[in-house]
């Protein structure tokens, strides 16, 4: 392994992991290798720039904490983790589609019941949501569990508000049994991504905007079903063909309908997709 040039070390370096057990990591490893070098060569990547690189994957790390995940923002406005959702949920005709999870989920949500208002004190315009859940055959999915988020008027989740000591805007609840749901909670805005660090300064770089259009968080899991992550967007919003994440489809987006007295109205169903059954070993 001695005088490698920048023709040779790949192979080099994959020679090193002849030993691995597990194929699947071989796979991986073999091409993240071979796709990372061939980028070096193809652009010629100076010293200097991996350097900055370097720094840049750095100061992701340091500003990542429990409540702001900056790598999973990074994979977001590269559309990596739209093209992950995009190749694992391809999923039957008339399901609803998958989008992207984002980093403001927070497990142990509050639970509510049905039309309970999940705002919790969030400032915004309110607004009622309410549909179904089905199966693929139009059959309604009982007590289905539907973990909901999201931001407030000044566009921040309540995990961005340092003062806050309780959950806003956020709250777990289940459908009845025929599959209906209805709670309330405050209209969804546009709103920017964190811009503030490493990977707000490759948005300017590329001379991209942060901004999402507004929607509704949705988690939703049933026995006998896929569990879907998912947004319901806002028809009118202005973001929706350049969402920084490129979360956005057309099956998404729905009206969010002024209603007589000042609220607004969200009416949306969704459809889940059967899971697949279990491999059954042989006789």
């Amino acid at each position: 392994m001695r005088n490698l040039n920048h023709l040779t070390i790949t192979e080099a370096v994959l020679a090193r992991h002849a030993e691995t057990a597990d194929p699947r990591v071989i796979e991986i490893m073999t091409s993240l290798v071979r796709h990372l070098h061939d980028f070096a060569r193809e652009v010629r990547l100076t010293e200097a720039e991996w350097t900055k690189g370097i720094e840049f994957l750095t100061r992701c790390g340091h500003i990542t904490d429990d409540k702001r995940q900056e790598f999973i923002l990074l994979s977001d406005v590269l559309g990596l983790s739209m093209l992950t959702v995009a190749m694992n949920n391809d999923k039957p005709a008339g399901c609803t589609e998958a989008t992207v999870f984002g980093p403001f989920h927070v497990r142990g949500a509050p639970h509510y019941e049905l039309g309970a208002d999940i705002s919790n004190g969030a400032r915004g315009v309110p607004c009622l949501v309410r549909g179904t859940v089905r199966g693929i055959d139009g059959a309604p999915v009982p007590h289905a569990r539907m973990d909901v988020w999201q931001s407030d008027e000044d566009g921040l989740y309540d995990v961005q508000h340092a003062e806050l000591d309780h959950a806003q805007a956020r709250g777990i609840l289940h459908a009845d049994a025929q599959g209906r749901y209805e709670f309330r909670s405050i209209l969804a805005v546009p709103y920017a991504i964190p811009h503030d660090g490493p990977v707000g300064d490759l948005l300017k770089a590329t001379g991209r905007h942060p901004w999402r259009p507004a929607h509704l968080h949705f988690m939703i899991e049933a026995p006998g079903h896929e569990t879907l992550i998912t947004h319901v967007f806002r028809s009118d919003d202005a973001y929706l063909d350049s969402d920084a994440v490129f979360g956005v489809r057309q099956s998404l987006i729905a009206e969010w309908a002024e209603q007589p007295d000042g609220t607004c109205l969200v009416e949306y169903d969704f459809v889940l997709n059967p899971a697949s059954e279990p491999a059954r070993g042989g006789s």
